[in-house]
């Protein structure tokens, strides 16, 4: 049987070079919004609504019952919207049951470019859910990109980290001839036992830690804490059982 192809694409401004047909897109926003929706749906909301504007995020909070809106730009709260791209911000005791309406910065608007490029299938990973995410692939047994969310098409280093987590998880089962996936990997199998120390050093953990987000960020790079598969279907993310 042939080998299905893993690609990392470290950029959404690099995505238009691939085909996204017959292939599941693994949308990758480690800091933060990823590690959120997996926290999310972990902590039993019923789904998540990603949008890729503020207006639209606000009118889908309205009609919809039972819904929370969140969002940032810039790693800050967006006026008009009632929570923030915290993990933290979603215990169970607070979403369960909810549908939360999310808008981000980078995250929500690489979803949303891929589906507009035919995407067969759209999930999102993060350090929280690696292990899900890792499982899922394998089994599958379809062709992948790992699509980092990157900061404004700008390359960052815990997106490219987390791709190279996966491979790092699934290289076995993939045709892996691809410069980028090589890159991650080797990267990550660097530095997985210093992350909490290399990740300091990116310029993402400044912008944000510059809002006293650090508790965030830490968490956002803690394998398996919020170990679920984020699924796309039906125009929300749901967990996938």
């Amino acid at each position: 049987m042939k080998q299905p192809v893993l690609h990392t694409v470290l950029s959404p401004a690099l995505l238009h070079l691939y085909d996204l047909s017959n292939t599941i897109v693994v949308i990758i926003d480690v800091f933060r919004a990823t590690s959120t929706i997996a926290t999310v749906l972990y902590n039993g909301a019923s789904k998540i609504i990603p949008v890729d504007s503020v207006e639209q995020c606000i009118a889908l909070g309205k009609a919809t019952p039972n819904s929370i809106t969140a969002g940032e730009r810039d790693g800050k709260v967006i006026e008009g919207l009632q929570y923030g791209n915290s993990p933290g911000d979603y215990p169970a005791s607070f979403i369960k049951g909810k549908t939360l309406v999310l808008t981000t910065t980078n995250g929500t608007r690489l979803l949303h470019m891929a589906l507009n490029n035919s995407a067969a299938e759209v999930i999102t990973g993060s350090f929280p859910n690696l292990l899900a995410v890792s499982a899922y692939l394998t089994e599958q047994k379809k062709n992948v990109i790992l699509g980092c969310s990157a900061w404004k098409d700008k390359f960052n280093l815990e997106d490219a980290l987390f791709a190279g987590a996966v491979i790092h998880q699934v290289a076995g089962h993939f045709k892996i001839h691809c410069d980028a996936s090589l890159m991650a990997q080797e990267m990550y199998q660097l530095h997985q036992n210093n992350m909490q120390t290399f990740i300091r050093k990116t310029t993402h953990w400044h912008r944000l830690s510059a809002y006293g987000l650090e508790e965030d960020l830490e968490y956002c790079i803690t394998p398996n804490v919020a170990n679920i598969l984020p699924r796309y279907e039906n125009g929300a993310l749901i967990a996938f059982h």
